[in-house]
């Protein structure tokens, strides 16, 4: 009786996941690139840095050589003990559209980027703002523009991609580019859909207006993470949020070299979504969540050999949907090479994704960097 029970929980579940990457995940991965206008409005570039010497002296040069007629570069000290400030500076006496915030701390914001980027974004000269990490670098010199024109008249908030540089034979690195993947095809969709939920820093630009209008990072500003998710849930509207995928749109950094430094920025990032609007709590938890019976299902049924003929059926459905959606995702966002592994990098995610949620219970990271 129980087994029965089980079997058909499990086809619900499969009915679930279908619908997630039917009608939602397709939204994005089946859309079609369309050519949009060059602007050549002036943009804002916010960099906030903490201890980032290394990463300023190899990656600004190509925020720097950006074919762009109308930009500056925010660079935004956060109180370095490197050689952050001194980088910045040399970079400044060679180039006029460079210009530096030295954030001094404050215990009331210690930890906390939204601080330090308030105050890059209130000294920034253009209402056109683009934010990226010190530690990303984009794919082209046509990054600026390319994000730049999907602003419009209506469309203030630019979601773009920020992707995990490759590593051969790291079977952690291709964790961390599934990850990025999938919930990029996932606020990419959701946007697609006039849901729009997040975005993330590595690559986002918003109207400086936009951020005043919202009254900046107030709402939120006493949890240190969630500068960029938190910020685009708040403010993004199906009206005012568009999407660019354009490819030579797309930033990337390093990924984390150990797991555990992996599982501590993903507990950073994950205990933000519990501030999401309800209906996007909603949404994502219940997909991750018949993610997670999916597998454990799967295993319980095969494992007792229930109707196996017809699970193992359901467990491919279930996978060639998947598969099919990613692949189309993979494509779009250069990610071809992680096509081989989706299937094992599946499981894994989200068994670590639970790992993550009962460290999360237990305790909380305490600051951005």
């Amino acid at each position: 009786m129980l087994a029965e029970a089980l079997f058909y929980l499990f086809t619900v579940i499969i009915g679930i996941q279908a619908l997630y990457y039917l009608f939602v995940f397709s939204k994005f991965t089946f859309l079609n690139t369309t050519d949009t206008e060059t602007k050549n409005i002036p943009v804002s570039v916010i960099i906030c840095a903490k201890n980032e010497a290394e990463n300023l002296k190899q990656y600004l040069p190509l925020i720097i050589q950006q074919d762009y007629p109308s930009f500056e570069i925010v660079l935004v000290d956060d109180n370095s003990s490197d050689d952050s400030l001194e980088i910045m500076e040399s970079f400044t006496e060679k180039h006029k559209n460079i210009k530096i915030v030295k954030v001094k701390p404050i215990d009331k914001f210690w930890g906390n980027k939204k601080y330090p980027l308030t105050l890059g974004i209130k000294a920034a000269s253009n209402n056109f703002l683009l934010f990226t990490d010190a530690d990303c670098q984009p794919i082209s010199k046509q990054w600026i523009k390319s994000m730049a024109s999907n602003f419009t008249s209506s469309k203030s908030l630019v979601l773009g991609y920020g992707g995990i540089s490759g590593k051969k034979n790291s079977l952690l690195n291709k964790l961390i580019r599934y990850e990025t993947l999938l919930t990029a095809v996932q606020y990419f969709s959701f946007a697609t859909f006039g849901m729009p939920y997040m975005g993330v820093g590595r690559n986002l630009a918003y109207r400086k207006d936009l951020f005043f209008e919202a009254s900046g990072f107030m709402n939120h500003m006493h949890i240190k993470s969630g500068d960029d998710d938190l910020f685009v849930n708040q403010v993004a509207t199906a009206h005012n949020t568009t999407i660019c995928f354009n490819k030579e749109s797309f930033t990337y950094s390093e990924g984390k070299n150990s797991f555990k430094n992996w599982v501590y920025q993903k507990r950073r990032h994950t205990i933000t979504s519990k501030y999401y609007k309800p209906k996007h709590k909603l949404l994502l938890g219940f997909f991750y969540l018949s993610q997670l019976i999916f597998w454990i299902l799967a295993i319980v049924l095969i494992v007792l050999q229930v109707k196996l003929v017809w699970v193992l059926a359901l467990i491919f459905l279930r996978l060639l949907i998947q598969q099919i959606i990613l692949i189309k995702g993979a494509i779009k966002l250069n990610e071809n090479s992680l096509v081989f592994w989706m299937v094992f990098l599946d499981f894994f995610l989200v068994f670590s994704q639970l790992i993550i949620f009962t460290l999360n219970l237990i305790s909380k990271p305490k600051h951005w960097k």
